[in-house]
């Protein structure tokens, strides 16, 4: 089933829409039997975190703006200055902190299971 189309850019209906500004930029079908792809726009103030979540998908995102401390569960923090690009793989839990200046921007694409919602928290690692 296609998208609804909407008058605009509007903010996607996922967990983090509770936390972030995030403002969806398109959402179409994919050529992938099962998935569609999702772009989101997404924006950090200084200091706060996105929450350790997952997405039922890959995640190829771009810093825009500020920069944006990745941390993946089982990996290094990334240390993400505005031009870097990433990649989080699927189901895989991430937690996102804009470390500044400014607010944090990040342009991601998402390539998801049809009909999951597009985030989820989860509960981050335990500290050692």
């Amino acid at each position: 089933m296609a998208p609804t189309p909407t008058a605009g850019p509007q903010p996607p209906a996922d967990a983090l829409a509770s936390k972030l500004k995030r403002t969806e930029l398109q959402h179409k079908p994919s050529s992938i039997p099962g998935r569609e792809i999702v772009q989101v726009l997404t924006e950090i103030p200084c200091g706060a975190e996105s929450g350790w979540h997952i997405h039922p998908g890959e995640e190829v995102g771009y810093i825009l703006a500020g920069t944006v401390h990745m941390m993946i569960q089982d990996q290094p923090t990334l240390i993400l200055p505005a031009g870097d690009p990433f990649l989080i793989p699927p189901h895989t839990p991430h937690n996102a902190l804009d470390a500044g200046p400014g607010t944090g921007q990040m342009l991601s694409t998402y390539i998801v299971e049809v009909g999951q919602p597009l985030a989820e928290f989860v509960d981050g690692p335990a500290d050692p």
